[in-house]
Formats: structure tokens, sequence, C-alpha cells
């Protein structure tokens, strides 16, 4: 008696080419943000950061009380904080790039650390009356976090941050009346001078 062999499943569907093709596309493009640079600067929202700064600062030197001094400029970083960021995903959803992926994610994490000091010595400087020195700070770390963070982006902000570190270091040792024009001359002047230039570099990219 001829023994019965069981029957043998059909043999799984092949994946589709197509799905295959679209998964590689993936990767490859996946791929090619993470090892790129974040060139979603916005010119124009630097240039509007400069030109906050550069009218908060007579406002600020205009206040005989130094919390009230350091009310409008925290108030001028956290409005030049909200133009960077509408500014930055505008740009970025007009050339499709992602702004929480690749590149644009190491600038974020470069720059924090720096921002994150600045906030902790910013509380221990006004807990201990020192504000002279937080132009100096302010403007040292700020250029820090731009010197890292822009590591991973277009080439001019590297250079930025440079400036906004050696005006810094400035301010540490200028007598403590040049602290507004200091301050006006790096977070406004500095801000418009190479916001206008990434505006020309990067006009190919929509600038």
């Amino acid at each position: 008696m001829a023994s019965r062999r069981p029957i043998s499943p059909w043999p799984p569907e092949p994946a589709s080419l197509q799905g295959r093709a679209v998964d590689n596309l993936r990767f490859i493009r996946e791929t090619m943000e993470s090892a790129g640079s974040f060139t979603a600067v916005s010119g124009v929202g630097v240039v509007l950061m400069g030109l906050t700064a550069l009218a908060a600062a007579p406002l600020a030197a205009l206040q005989a009380s130094r919390h009230a001094w350091l009310a409008i400029w925290i108030g001028e970083a956290a409005l030049a904080l909200a133009i960077a960021a509408v500014c930055i995903g505008r740009r970025a959803r007009r050339a499709q790039v992602s702004v929480v992926r690749g590149p644009a994610r190491r600038c974020l994490i470069n720059f924090a650390p720096p921002f994150i000091a600045s906030i902790v010595l910013t509380l221990l400087l006004d807990q201990h009356g020192l504000f002279a020195a937080i132009p100096g700070v302010w403007l040292l770390l700020y250029g820090a976090g731009v010197v890292t963070g822009g590591a991973f982006s277009i080439k001019l902000l590297p250079l930025m941050g440079a400036c906004f570190m050696a005006l810094g270091a400035l301010a540490l040792v200028a007598p403590a009346t040049w602290g507004d024009a200091l301050m006006a001359a790096g977070f406004g002047g500095l801000h418009i001078v190479f916001g206008a230039a990434i505006v020309v570099v990067t006009r190919r990219h929509g600038g």
C-alpha cells in the first residue's frame, strides 16, 4: 500500500518588488538626511532676531531697576526664540526637511547644553546681584551653542558663534556700562549681518 505524503502548503508569496523599492528609497533618504547638514536656517528669521535686540537694548538701558532690565532682555530672548522656531519651521516645510530628525536633531542637542548653562548661571548671578556679568555670560554661551549646533548646519553659523564668543569675552572684562551696547552689537548687529549673509548664501534653498 503506497504511503501518503502530506500535502505541502502553498509557498509564501514573494514580497512585492514595489514595496521593497519603497523601503530601500526610504532607507537611503533617511541615511542621507542623518549624514547631511541642516540647511533650513532662515536668514530672514536671524535678521528679525537682530532687530528685536536692537529695539530692546535702549529700552533696557533706561530701566532704573536691574530686575526690570533683566526682565526686558529675557522677554527679548523669548521673542527671538519664538521667531527662530516659526521661521525655521516654515523654511523646513518648504524644503521638506525634518526639524526633529537627522541633522536638525543633532543641532538642537548640541545647542541645548550651553543654553541650559546660561539659564542656570543667570539665576545664580541674579541671586548674588552680579548683573554686570550677565551680558558676557549670555554672549559667550550663546556663541558656544551656535558653534556646536552649527557644526551640523551651514558653515556661516560656527563663524557667527565664534564672533559671539569673542564679544562675550570682551563683555566680561569691559566696564559694566558697556553691557547694553555689547548686547546690541551681538544679539542685534551680528544677527543682522550674518542673517543677511545667510539669505544670500542659501538663496538657492529658498533663503
